[in-house]
């Protein structure tokens, strides 16, 4: 091949759809191209004008406009244009002309049908939106992991071994010891039909059984746990992951409607889950003191780091940290009232944010609050809450999860108060809303109780539900926050950057691309009375409400997720490179693909805060960029 045709295939080589291509089939393009150059302002494409070409951009720009002479789109290197007028009658749809000096190669029409017959995925990009290539480039991302669409039965390996809960201690051990298992289910008889009611594990023996010298005749109710943990025979290996992460379990019944399928293990799920997440998890709780937990925390990155390079998508990975981050706190929790004493009255401890919602990376701090049950006495119980806050805080600080700047953490007097104080604090929002105070608390509607009387967490979140959809004036304002933070994508779908400071030329993922994602979510939920917190969780439930058509929640579930993992990736390979981690992207430093898709992703952004405005007749707040 020649050297003119190898430098043309390395470059279409790095652009979609050409980047899939086999490489044999991508020379048989190169050597069908004809090289045509425009000056600025130059005609390319006429409406109604007979087309035969496929047109490839190799520098400079064109402006795509629509039969009334509205300008369409503006796209530079490495895009096509011309594959509309060759699917419908070889005529042009979409007049084009250079904005400014372009070179162009253009293959005829019959290769352009032979790779349309030829290559699914060429066929995909060209005939399919913006949109439909988001979702397509996703789908085939997701296909690769194994944890992803393996379900947990697969794990299976063996039928159910299980007791009545009227057993004995003793004979609860025999069976464990003759069937060569971990964990005995406990089931009760109820009307003909065997239940399950409880579960008996190894650990429950050392801990509850012989560190405590009970007689072998004790009834196995005694100390069996109940109200147990349990996941879908339909779920996959991921969310049974997710599910023991969350709640620090190491055994999750597989339930089919009511009948019991059998048990799933930590050690199962290990063989298939090679980030040890799941084992960082356990390790934090064998700590204990703060250095011990500060050492360990240096696994965080390199756990995260092999999740992004499995291809693990974005809510595992920010599930799997959120996991990872309540472990902590909830050790140094334990920690605290060893070294406090027991607390004088119950409290709760809750996550905000990130972590509340299950969407936590490695460049995050720490948003926090306290639930006091309403016997407290702030003369006789707030030293010790403080003390305990502080030690927690300062804990999570030497752990990674630096202090939050503005100051919302349990530490904070406002931030730890009694039940009855709470709900005053989200009642005072939802019913007497006020644009500074939403702001500023709008943290506060992602919570989720780690630690403690969690009822009153939920106590909370049911509050919410209950009032939130009730209150339009509290969704307007709310929305009128949620649309302060906007895409960095400019009217001609090119990229906003910073044009100062230590990010110039750069755009932040996370204050223009997920935040305001999860801030819309927020409101849309809040709308429909759902108490899910999860932004995922939370399209699911809105899709049951009818308020968005589907394909407007799998355009936003689609754009959450690819924003989400190149902001991960970006990410990791800062970490890998022995740099820190941030949020703050350069263009230059994304892959032609990525800049691609990032830019659907952020046009699906704009798009939904156009309609949040409409639908909650919410004028645009102050801008926060």
């Amino acid at each position: 091949m020649q050297a003119e045709l190898i430098d043309i295939r390395n470059h279409m080589a790095n652009y979609p759809p050409f980047d899939e291509m086999p490489e044999e089939l991508l020379e048989q393009v190169v050597g069908t191209i004809e090289v045509e150059y425009f000056r600025a302002g130059t005609s390319i494409l006429e409406f109604g004008d007979a087309n035969h070409w496929l047109y490839y951009i190799r520098s400079g720009a064109v402006e795509i406009y629509r039969r009334s002479g509205e300008l369409y789109n503006r796209i530079g290197e490495g895009e096509i244009f011309g594959q509309f007028g060759l699917l419908m009658h070889q005529k042009v749809r979409f007049p084009a002309k250079a904005l400014e000096d372009t070179l162009i190669y253009r293959f005829p029409e019959e290769m352009f049908r032979y790779l349309f017959e030829h290559d699914d995925n060429f066929a995909d990009f060209v005939e399919i939106e913006d949109k439909s290539r988001l979702r397509s480039a996703l789908s085939r991302r997701e296909k690769s992991n194994e944890l992803m669409t393996s379900r947990v039965t697969r794990l299976i390996s063996r039928d159910v071994v299980s007791a009545p809960c009227t057993v004995r201690l003793q004979e609860a051990a025999r069976i464990m010891t003759d069937q060569g298992v971990s964990a005995l289910l406990l089931m009760e008889e109820q009307n003909g039909h065997s239940d399950l009611k409880g579960i008996i594990t190894d650990r429950d023996l050392r801990t509850r059984a012989l560190a405590e010298a009970l007689p072998s005749e004790t009834p196995i109710r005694d100390i069996m746990s109940e109200g147990l943990i349990t996941i879908r025979a339909s779920a996959f290996i991921f969310e049974a992951m997710l599910t023991m992460l969350h709640n620090n379990v190491h055994h999750l019944p597989v339930m089919d409607k009511n009948e019991v399928r059998g048990v799933i293990a930590l050690s199962d799920i290990v063989k298939y889950e090679s980030q040890s997440s799941l084992y960082l998890v356990s390790n934090i709780y064998h700590q204990q003191d703060v250095p011990g937990l500060q050492k360990i925390s240096r696994d965080v990155r390199d756990s995260f780091v092999r999740m992004v390079n499995e291809d693990a998508n974005s809510h595992m990975i920010g599930s799997a940290m959120a996991g990872i981050g309540r472990s902590f706190t909830q050790r140094l929790l334990e920690l605290g009232e060893e070294k406090f004493g027991p607390p004088p009255v119950p409290y709760c401890f809750m996550a905000l944010g990130s972590m509340a919602r299950d969407e936590q990376l490695v460049v995050t701090d720490q948003d926090n609050a306290m639930i006091l049950d309403d016997s407290f006495n702030p003369k006789l119980h707030d030293e010790y809450f403080l003390n305990l806050a502080r030690f927690v805080s300062d804990g999570l600080a030497e752990c990674g999860y630096s202090y939050c700047t503005g100051d919302i953490m349990a530490t904070n007097q406002k931030w730890r108060q009694p039940l009855s104080v709470w709900r005053a604090y989200f009642t005072d929002w939802i019913d007497n809303p006020k644009a500074e105070a939403l702001l500023n608390s709008n943290i506060f509607f992602d919570l989720d109780g780690i630690y403690g009387k969690t009822e009153f967490a939920e106590d909370l979140k049911n509050l919410v539900a209950e009032k939130a959809s009730n209150s339009q004036r509290f969704l307007t304002l709310l929305a009128r926050n949620a649309l302060n933070r906007t895409p960095p994508i400019g009217f001609f779908r090119s990229f906003v950057l910073e044009e100062d400071g230590q990010q110039r030329k750069s755009f932040n993922l996370k204050r223009r691309g997920t935040a305001p994602l999860s801030d819309l979510i927020r409101v849309h939920a809040l709308a429909c009375g759902s108490r899910a917190q999860n932004s995922f969780e939370r399209l699911r439930a809105i899709g049951k409400t009818k308020l968005l058509l589907d394909d407007d929640l799998g355009n936003l579930r689609d754009a959450l997720e690819f924003i989400s993992i190149v902001r991960i990736r970006h990410q990791a390979i800062a970490i890998e490179e022995g740099q820190e981690p941030d949020n703050n992207v350069h263009p230059e430093d994304l892959s032609p693909f990525e800049r691609s898709h990032l830019k659907d992703a952020f046009q699906v952004v704009s798009n939904a805060q156009k309609f949040l405005r409409f639908r909650y007749n919410a004028g645009v707040g102050r801008n926060v960029q």
